[in-house]
Formats: structure tokens, sequence, C-alpha cells
């Protein structure tokens, strides 16, 4: 007995339809969908993650979306509240940590570049205070460094500080003037700190990135921000002595003394370095690895946004290392950090 017309074509688009289904399902699996990614990046680094995350989709053909940026603490908390994200750039390791990013944490993050704190200024600082930054750095005297913090925290300048509570940017900050207190006022870690509340001299917000109209503004003079932050934005700076700008990871022990309390608890200092991962509840898992390994092998094109790449990137981890890293590892892209 035949099979009818109607039957026949009934069976054909069943099949069509399971066989476009599994054909979804393995491009997506594979790395190949043409779905967005959704970038959490941390705000200092907008410029940066878009030049990354563009040049991977130019070169995947997947399609391009902003990044969604704000700080790093703060970013973390909405992928652990369940907003959905595909990959996380932050500039603070915890932040990457179930501290912050609590089951969200895949357990492992990548650092690919350092970065320093500096003290950005728009137009030209008053000349007392430059006076006293030029002899600091021809001297660099603890006597003149003194001086100089001593005119920055007293209240006669306004100073962006952005929260620490929610931006990694603003914990530095405080950190750095700890860093001042000290090497420069006799080991006393508070009291540039103190010296600066007391003034009423700190300006705060969020992030740091909303003190940038404010500074440009002149409604504040000077504003603790990253290097690679001040020369996207075009402004001017003062570089800071590498005990306090927290740049360089060989003096991570000194940093990591430096403690300051935030709403999630005693924070200490560490070196500045930006970092990426994949959270556990990636929409895209696979095309998201992709773009990690992108960044690693192409992280030595940041530094002419100011940031010194690491070559080769760091891996830090508490779980076992995707099959992807490991290829990075043996392929010396990677080398192992330790703990997460």
């Amino acid at each position: 007995m035949g099979v009818s017309r109607p039957t026949v074509a009934i069976l054909l688009i069943i099949i069509v339809v399971v066989a476009a289904a599994g054909y979804l399902l393995y491009t997506g699996q594979h790395g190949k969908s043409n779905s967005p990614l959704i970038v959490y990046t941390a705000d200092a680094y907008v410029a940066e993650s878009q030049y990354l995350y563009g040049g991977f989709a130019n070169s995947s053909g997947i399609s391009y979306a902003p990044p969604k940026s704000g700080g790093s603490f703060a970013l973390a908390r909405q992928i652990a509240e369940g907003e959905p994200s595909s990959v996380f750039i932050s500039v603070a390791k915890s932040a990457v940590t179930s501290s912050y990013l609590g089951n969200e944490s895949s357990g492992w993050a990548i650092g690919f570049a350092t970065d320093q704190l500096v003290l950005a200024y728009s137009g030209s600082p008053p000349e007392g205070i430059m006076s006293l930054y030029q002899a600091a750095v021809s001297t660099q005297s603890n006597t003149s460094w003194y001086n100089f913090f001593q005119a920055l925290t007293s209240g006669s300048y306004k100073v962006g500080i952005s929260d620490p509570n929610s931006d990694p940017a603003g914990l530095r900050a405080w950190l750095a003037l700890e860093a001042a207190g000290r090497l420069y006022a006799n080991d006393n870690q508070s009291y540039f700190v103190e010296r600066l509340l007391n003034d009423h001299g700190n300006v705060t917000a969020p992030s740091a990135a909303e003190l940038f109209a404010p500074l440009e503004a002149g409604q504040i003079q000077f504003l603790f921000v990253y290097k690679s932050a001040v020369i996207s934005h075009s402004l001017q700076m003062m570089a800071l002595p590498p005990y306090i700008n927290q740049g360089d990871p060989a003096l991570a022990s000194f940093y990591s003394s430096l403690t300051y309390d935030t709403s999630s608890g005693v924070q200490a200092g560490s070196p500045i370095i930006l970092y990426i991962t994949v959270p556990k509840d990636s929409t895209d898992p696979a095309t998201s690895y992709a773009f990690v390994v992108w960044v690693v092998k192409h992280a030595t094109t940041l530094s002419k946004f100011g940031l010194e790449p690491l070559s080769p990137s760091v891996l830090y981890n508490d779980s076992s290392v995707p099959q992807q890293l490991t290829r990075l590892l043996q392929g010396g892209f990677l080398v192992n950090g330790g703990t997460l």
C-alpha cells in the first residue's frame, strides 16, 4: 500500500525542521553562532574591550554588540544575580572570584595586561601643587613626596575618587593614599586618608568614568584613575611612584599589605592587572572561549592604549582548566600563576 502525497510532504517538513535544529545546535556548540557576545567590561577599559571584541568579530564573522560597562565589583554582582553575560573583563582579581561572582565564577581567570594608577587633570593644574610635584619627581625624596601629598589632601583641591564599593579604581585610590602615609608620613598609613576626608577634599561617584566630565569642567582638579583611561580621554596626568601606583607585579607583596574596608569586607591591595573570564552560565560558551583565545593571542597590541601587555598571559585557577586554555598553556601563550 503506497504512502499518500500529503503524508510524504509532512515527513519532509519534519526532516527539514529536525535537520535545521540539529545544525543550529551544532553551530552553537562549536562557536559558529552569529549572535553577539554579551561582554561585561570594567568601564575604564571600554576602548580596549571594543578594540579586542571588534577585531574578534571581524575575524570570526559574529555580530558585534557594544560591551556593557561599569565598575568591576558592580558588574560582578549583576552577573551573580543572573544577568545574561558571555565574557567578563575585570580590573580586579577579587571581582572574578566567587566572592563577587558567586555561583557564576568559573574558577579561573587570565591576566593579560597591567596598568597603573595616576592622577589625571585637565588643562593646567595650579602652579603651587605642580611645583611640589616636579620637586618630588626630580628629587624622589620622601620629604618632597610628603609635601606633594600634604598639598593634595589639604582640601584646597577637589580630588575625584570613585566609590570603592563598586569600582576598584576608587579602592586603589584610597590604598595609594595609605601607601603614601606609610612611606612619607612616618609610617602613619591613615594620615593622608584622614586628612583628605577631614578637609572634605574628595568627590565621589559610582565609577571613575563618571568623574571625567566634572574633571574636564573644572569642578574637580584631580582624579585618581588608570593611566590607560587618561590616554583614552586625551587628558594630562601626574605619574606616581611604583609603590604608590600599584602597577608593578614585582611589588605585589607590598600592595597586599595595604587594606581598605568596603561594604563587601576588607580588601587587600594587588597589582593592577586586567583579567578575562567566562562566567559559568555564559550565553555562548564556545564562542566566549574563542574570544578569550583571541584576546590572549592579541594582548600585545594593547600597548597602544598605554597598557603593559603580559607576554605570556597568566592563568589563575581554582578549578580544572578548560581544554581551550590547556592548548594555550601547551602553546606557550599562557603560564600558570597560581590560585585564583
